[in-house]
């Protein structure tokens, strides 16, 4: 039997999860299963990367190790050249340091790891890869072995299409946004999801892995769009017809992953250990902080001068044709990245502060940020400004933003050349929040037990101890041993290991995705907020 079960529940936070294993008035427990997981295992809160993103945190958990060292920050990375920035998408091969399904095969153990972003194009591993975050015209190619795709055309109503994104169906949400929209919104989600239980059922039965990883990521896509029906603190006490039907959606939504949870679990077998962890938490976001407006209002960030035919396309871009880059000095390039990047000249005579300048205009700006306050209440907007150095120490920390802001409701800054710098949004909406989650159960767990907060880089040192595997000497997590009995690790002591493969061994493919099919990635990313 499988000896380690790890289930990824993008977004998923205790707010939602709570009320889910509730018995609800006029609901009942709309994760029945689950409820019965977390009574009789561990769980604890889970601490995401400095910028609670997708990218920086499931790269994290499965490589044990932090962004400065794994050298992933964002969705798209960025350069400057010639006066301009341009972007592309990571994907596997900006990872520097070595993931859980590499240092577990290289020692003889099989793996299943499906829906993980920028695991494309893939490395070869011992069992079956099936990458997250890729259109579905190259989910053939960037599946591992070579014989997996027809393998996965076995299975009943198949639809590559289904499970990857539909990125026109997620760019009409995007433009029109209306009632029915956004109820449809929700039930593609639902057998999108359930296309990857399927998948992972058919390969937890027929290959029975030492370890098998499924991400399920339509809870952090709903929650993005649809807070408002799942927290409990925004949900209608006299909901509309139609709040009340997409309250019954979204519960639909989870009564399904419920179940998915249940089969997976019962088919690893009783004497697995399972664990379930989010890459970050959700919470409120409830107004709109435009840094690159406040940026220009304190001088450092100039946009070009336009005439006003030019300057409706200028607001809307999302790119920065716009910026005037003999003058900007420091300016921030995506609304996921939630940093600032500030410009250090090349050489002098080149645009940008001196190098000698940096440390003393660094303080200045963070000054200024620290006085960008509530005009009603005085209140700081950004409640905490990072240095890089600070939180991202490591061989990739340049490659990081200058500074990393955190907002005072957690929102996503907005990079547009709009006015005000800051002001409250219609409704509130779903952003990240520092906490996921991080539970486990089965042989040698404890039973009903709430430990101390986790941190991200913990999770994949806790799969390579439940595979009896060292930890690698340069791991930057920790077993979480407080999940376990004492009798459990009497038998089974955390070892530590060598050290991770470096980078330069590293072989990594080669195919990559066309840039039409990059720019629909991008729109998607549009759509949940990351970029604009």
């Amino acid at each position: 039997m499988t000896k380690t079960l790890f289930i990824g529940l993008d977004g998923a936070t205790f707010t939602v999860i709570n009320e889910m294993i509730r018995d609800l008035p006029d609901v009942g427990v709309t994760m029945p299963f689950l409820k019965q997981f977390i009574e009789k295992g561990a769980r604890a809160k889970l601490l995401s990367t400095p910028n609670p993103l997708t990218p920086p945190a499931w790269v994290s958990i499965m490589t044990g190790r932090t962004p400065g060292n794994h050298g992933v920050y964002d969705f798209i990375r960025a350069e400057e050249k010639a006066g301009d920035v341009y972007f592309t998408l990571y994907d596997a091969r900006d990872i520097r340091t070595e993931t859980i399904w590499a240092i577990a095969s290289r020692q003889n153990c099989t793996v299943v790891a499906l829906n993980f972003p920028f695991t494309a194009p893939p490395l070869p591993i011992n069992g079956a890869l099936v990458p997250g975050f890729v259109p579905w015209k190259h989910l053939r190619r960037n599946t591992t072995p070579l014989n997996l795709y027809d393998r996965l055309k076995e299975i009943p109503d198949f639809d590559p299409k289904e499970l990857a994104w539909d990125f026109d169906r997620e760019k009409q949400t995007l433009e029109v946004m209306t009632d029915e929209d956004l109820e449809n919104w929700v039930r593609y989600h639902i057998p999108r999801d359930e296309q990857w239980f399927r998948i992972a059922e058919k390969l937890l039965k027929e290959d029975n892995p030492d370890l098998m990883a499924v991400l399920f990521d339509g809870v952090d896509k709903l929650q993005h769009q649809i807070w408002m029906f799942l927290d409990p603190a925004l949900i209608n006490a006299n909901p509309s017809p139609w709040e009340k039907r997409m309250r019954e959606l979204c519960l639909e939504y989870f009564r399904k992953l419920d179940t998915y949870i249940q089969r997976l679990v019962e088919l690893a077998g009783p004497e697995a250990q399972v664990f379930m962890a989010s890459d970050h938490g959700f919470t409120a976001t409830t107004e709109v902080v435009r840094i690159n407006t406040f940026l220009h209002e304190k001088g450092y960030l100039v946009w070009k001068e336009t005439d006003d035919s030019q300057a409706s396309n200028r607001r809307e871009s999302s790119w920065f044709a716009n910026l005037d880059w003999d003058k900007t000095l420091a300016y921030c390039r995506t609304p996921s990245s939630n940093g600032i990047t500030i410009r250090v000249a090349e050489k002098p005579g080149n645009p940008g502060i001196q190098p000698s300048e940096y440390e003393v205009f660094r303080e200045k700006l963070i000054r200024d940020l620290e006085n960008f306050r509530d005009p009603n209440t005085g209140e700081r907007i950004i409640q905490a400004i990072h240095k890089r150095e600070d939180i991202y120490s490591g061989a990739a920390m340049h490659e990081a933003p200058d500074l990393t802001l955190v907002l005072r409701d957690y929102g996503f800054v907005s990079i547009k050349n709009y006015e005000p710098a800051v002001e409250p949004r219609e409704t509130p909406a779903g952003t990240h929040h520092p906490e996921g989650i991080f539970l486990a159960g089965g042989y040698g767990i404890k039973s009903n037990y709430e430990g101390n907060r986790q941190n991200v880089v913990d999770v994949p040192a806790a799969l390579l101890y439940s595979l009896n595997l060292p930890i690698p000497a340069d791991f930057e997590g920790y077993v979480p041993e407080d999940f376990f009995t004492e009798s459990h690790l009497n038998f089974k002591p955390v070892k530590i290991g060598v050290s991770t493969v470096t980078d330069e061994e590293i072989n990594l493919a080669t195919d990559d995705i066309s840039e039409d099919e990059k720019q629909q990635i991008i729109a998607q990313l549009q759509m949940l907020g990351y970029m604009e």
